[in-house]
């Protein structure tokens, strides 16, 4: 036998984990144009989230509800801490802010009907306040960014609710972006800006810098809607324990917090997947805050950040938010990247599932678009059906947890329901790791 054929075969040479291709293919992408890549939604990147938990349905030590018989209630009421009007929902999955520029008018229309025939609000996002949200939302929330694009003391009146946006969890800390092709005249002319030029919303309110701002503000928004309706201040996951009882001693009423999973219309790539925290790292610093105020439940914390199942609904209300929200589940669920428009996205250089350049406005879908010939592909009437069959499900899927649970309201979920999957999950949730009664950092325990 010869030398060589005594060696053994070499193996197939291994791609760096560190210099993977996409890695690769970026790094390239970059040297040939000099800009950083622009892109919408959220984080990419694998990060412990609601998979990673499982309920502990009743059995002996518990009893379960029968479904079809006995009820499982969904309500929630937001606001009743200061606002006089608190607003009452059928269900605690609300819709995100979306503005009108990144989402065609189609697509906000379709977003307030669903809404509406689901029992709960729609949210209107940087750029104002379109006729077609107003008019088939039951129940709006405005949103008061710190562009002030759009924003006039006239639509705060007509609202149901105010959102002042410190941050998002996509890009907290940073402005969003809308280029030129998607700023229409109608876009335009409700942000007072010009015609087909790129704009970058503020990373921060031009009149307040602080705590102390934040609280004259809500004051401010308290006086020019005569104390009627909610204020809601929503925060990007970043340091929620503080962030959330900050936005608490400033006056709010309701706290709503976004983690990395979050979506976002446009922002750069690097901002999206190394800035923020992932949405289950967030929410229990969130609760132990309203808790050490002696406030949880009397201010509602709503949760939001990669909500896709009925199954994320109950464990983000298990581990004691009082509703959630929801913005890329709920644009799929109008039509975004359907595979019906699979050659047109082979066609913009992606396919249906990876589509996220919806800053370049050119959405097959008419969902994430300016254009009027692809926006009206998009029929509101039966998109926002879509989104009603949806939230529909989602709802069901929870109340069928909750009844499994031995509970007959939503909001009577709790963390004894839990328990985790990954030593990682155990600790950001402080649930038991499944099979054992212990987590990383539980107080007591030696570690």
């Amino acid at each position: 036998m010869k030398d060589d054929e005594r060696r053994t075969p070499r193996t197939m040479p291994l791609q760096s984990a560190t210099f993977s291709n996409p890695i690769n293919a970026e790094i390239r992408r970059a040297a040939a144009t000099g800009i950083y890549d622009i892109r919408g939604g959220g984080a990419k990147r694998r990060v412990p989230h609601f998979d990673d938990l499982l309920f502990l349905g009743a059995s002996v030590s518990r009893y379960p509800l029968e479904g079809y018989r006995e009820k499982c209630d969904t309500s929630v009421t937001l606001g009743t801490r200061f606002a006089k009007k608190p607003i009452k929902l059928d269900i605690p999955i609300t819709i995100a802010g979306m503005s009108f520029g990144a989402l065609s008018a189609q697509a906000k229309e379709a977003l307030g009907r669903g809404a509406s025939e689901a029992g709960t609000s729609t949210t209107t996002g940087d750029g104002g306040m379109t006729a077609e949200e107003r008019g088939h939302s039951k129940t709006l929330v405005y949103q008061y960014l710190p562009s002030r694009y759009g924003m006039n003391p006239d639509d705060l009146r007509r609202a149901d609710a105010i959102e002042i946006v410190v941050g998002q969890g996509a890009k907290p800390g940073g402005g969003g972006m809308l280029l030129g092709q998607k700023i229409s005249d109608r876009v335009a002319e409700m942000r007072t800006l010009p015609k087909g030029i790129d704009q970058r919303s503020a990373c921060r309110h031009p009149d307040w810098t602080g705590p102390d701002d934040l609280e004259i503000k809500i004051l401010e928004l308290r006086e020019i809607t005569g104390w009627q309706v909610p204020i809601y201040v929503k925060v990007g996951g970043t340091r929620p324990y503080y962030d959330v009882a900050l936005a608490v001693k400033a006056g709010a009423d309701v706290v709503v917090l976004d983690g990395m999973q979050g979506g976002t219309a446009a922002t750069q790539d690097v901002f999206i997947e190394n800035v923020g925290l992932p949405t289950l790292a967030c929410l229990r610093p969130a609760v132990r805050a309203l808790q050490d105020l002696g406030v949880h439940r009397e201010v509602q914390l709503i949760v939001s950040g990669g909500i896709r199942t009925g199954a994320d609904v109950a464990k983000a209300l298990a581990l004691g938010a009082d509703a959630v929200s929801i913005g890329t589940a709920a644009m799929i669920a109008l039509g975004d990247n359907d595979p019906k428009y699979e050659d047109e996205y082979n066609a913009l250089g992606t396919t249906a599932g990876a589509y996220d350049d919806w800053h370049e406005g050119r959405d097959p879908a008419g969902i994430t678009t300016q254009d009027p010939e692809l926006a009206a592909r998009l029929d509101p009437v039966e998109a926002g059906r879509r989104l009603r069959n949806y939230l529909k499900v989602m709802t069901l899927e929870a109340q069928t947890i909750a009844r499994a649970c031995g509970h007959n309201h939503l909001h009577n979920l709790e963390p004894e329901d839990l328990c985790a999957l990954t030593m990682e999950a155990a600790a950001m949730a402080q649930i038991p790791l499944a099979g054992t009664d212990w987590y990383p950092g539980k107080p007591g325990a030696g570690y």
